[in-house]
């Protein structure tokens, strides 16, 4: 079984296909399908994604970084009834994102410490959007790590000190379409990193995967993002998934969320 551990498969770039999108994914192995919140603009699409697709999709609740704005605390009250209602498998995508804009810079961080609460309320694990960010976000993290707060980087590919500064947070990096790029750099400094700390995901429709980069992504694409690990940490690929599935099971504790 291969976990795809962060898509937004509910968005309407799935629309017209999204039946095909899925079987085409389970025909290759992935089984489960773990969807982060953007903001309340989604909200009734992951809902329905969950309803239609019960045994497979997984949902997360929490305000992305670039979801803030002027409305960010209604946006933030929105999320925390939610948490309070139901269960979810995870708080995200929350974290830092300062390459587009930088107006709501202090704002971001109140709302990405604010869920990090939430994260040791509710008992559940976080998954980190950081954009031009790393090391303010990790800096941010490092108070709540020490409380027992664990998680994910989603979409790492930062430096080799930077993914030492979130393992020995006991935080997993989330490895995706980028460790195709050629000139990214992800590939060498995977090689440095142990597989322990590993999950593999998509962010379909986004960061598609050589040789399909620039067209949508979908999340049979993440044979080509493991057969990728499994060539740089020269492994077989039934290795890098039934690892990176064995971390993602045991960090997010399915067994919880019904």
């Amino acid at each position: 079984m291969i976990i795809d551990t962060h898509c937004h498969l509910y968005l309407e770039e799935f629309d017209n296909d999204r039946d095909i999108v899925m079987q085409r994914a389970k025909d290759l192995g992935v089984q489960q399908f773990y969807l982060p919140a953007i903001d309340s603009s989604v909200t009734n699409a992951m809902f329905k994604m969950e309803h239609e697709y019960a045994d497979n999709c997984f949902l997360m609740m929490g305000l992305h970084p670039c979801s803030v704005q002027e409305n960010f605390e209604k946006e933030l009250s929105l999320a925390y009834m939610w948490l309070q209602k139901r269960k979810f498998i995870a708080i995200g995508e929350i974290g830092l994102d300062f390459y587009w804009d930088t107006t709501f810079k202090e704002q971001q961080i109140i709302a990405f410490e604010q869920q990090m609460e939430w994260a040791l309320e509710f008992d559940l694990p976080i998954v980190i959007h950081t954009r031009e960010a790393m090391q303010q976000t990790i800096d941010c993290v490092k108070p709540f790590a020490q409380k027992g707060v664990r998680g994910v980087f989603h979409c790492f590919s930062g430096s080799k000190e930077q993914a030492n500064q979130i393992t020995d947070m006991q935080f997993l990096l989330g490895i995706g379409g980028v460790v195709t790029y050629k000139n990214a750099g992800l590939a060498e400094t995977l090689k440095q990193i142990d597989m322990k700390h590993i999950v593999v995901e998509t962010d379909a429709p986004y960061l598609t995967p050589v040789p399909h980069r620039g067209k949508r992504n979908e999340s049979a694409y993440l044979t080509f993002i493991i057969n990728k690990i499994a060539e740089v940490k020269e492994i077989s690929a039934a290795e890098v998934a039934a690892i990176t599935t064995n971390n993602a099971t045991t960090l997010f504790q399915q067994e919880r969320y019904k």
